[in-house]
């Protein structure tokens, strides 16, 4: 019987590696998956490269908390706030800093999740953004080549989920979740509700249980409907 279901969070963080390149779901805090942040920095891996939309916000979260603990060596992300922990670290040199258009960031991820290796995109060329990648005018346009951005742990939040790993998101609370997902070797959902297996509407689920090997259930939010 397949069951993805773990019990703790110490089941759930098993086996996150030093050097690891962890993908953080989430547009700031909505769909972020905040347990999982948190059970990241109890487990206690370090040199991670953080892949995420930004860097946090102030010095305050689980996100802040890795940078504060010095546990992290790269971040890879499209904003990183000036006045955060993160920035601070970068602008001093503790930390290095890759900035990824957003757009560009979602499509590097969704390529390593679909098999494809790299891909041409004008966005970011004539910029500081494409210096020292190849490009290539296609289309009459400039375009600047991409690879794709492969994850060894991605840390996701669900709104509903089965023991399987099929899952569905909520409205804005699914940004960059179901790429993520399908982007890492190793990758850990916690969600809002468990279903029962074949309770969720075949056709709403956005992440293929496939893409998840672990579930761990963080209850909170609106009840789902009968």
């Amino acid at each position: 019987m397949i069951n993805k279901i773990v019990r703790s969070m110490d089941e759930a963080m098993s086996g996150i590696q030093d050097g690891s390149t962890v993908l953080i779901a989430g547009f700031g805090h909505v769909g972020q998956p905040i347990a999982l942040i948190q059970g990241l920095v109890e487990q206690g891996a370090r040199d991670l490269t953080i892949v995420s939309n930004s860097g946090g916000r102030g010095h305050t979260g689980p996100l802040a908390r890795l940078f504060e603990q010095d546990r992290v060596r790269k971040i890879i992300c499209s904003f990183l706030r000036a006045s955060s922990l993160a920035g601070e670290l970068v602008r001093v040199g503790k930390v290095e800093l890759e900035v990824v258009p957003q757009g560009t960031l979602a499509e590097r991820l969704r390529a390593s999740g679909s098999g494809v290796q790299a891909f041409f995109t004008p966005t970011g060329a004539g910029t500081k953004v494409a210096e020292g990648k190849e490009t290539r005018e296609i289309g009459g346009r400039e375009c600047v080549l991409e690879y794709a951005l492969h994850g060894d742990v991605a840390l996701i939040e669900a709104w509903r989920a089965d023991r399987w790993g099929n899952a569905m998101y909520r409205a804005t609370g699914r940004s960059y979740n179901p790429i993520m997902a399908a982007a890492a070797k190793l990758t850990i959902m916690q969600t809002q509700h468990l279903a029962e297996l074949g309770e969720l509407d075949s056709e709403a689920i956005t992440t293929p249980g496939i893409y998840v090997n672990r579930v761990i259930h963080v209850p909170y939010g609106d009840p789902p409907p009968p």
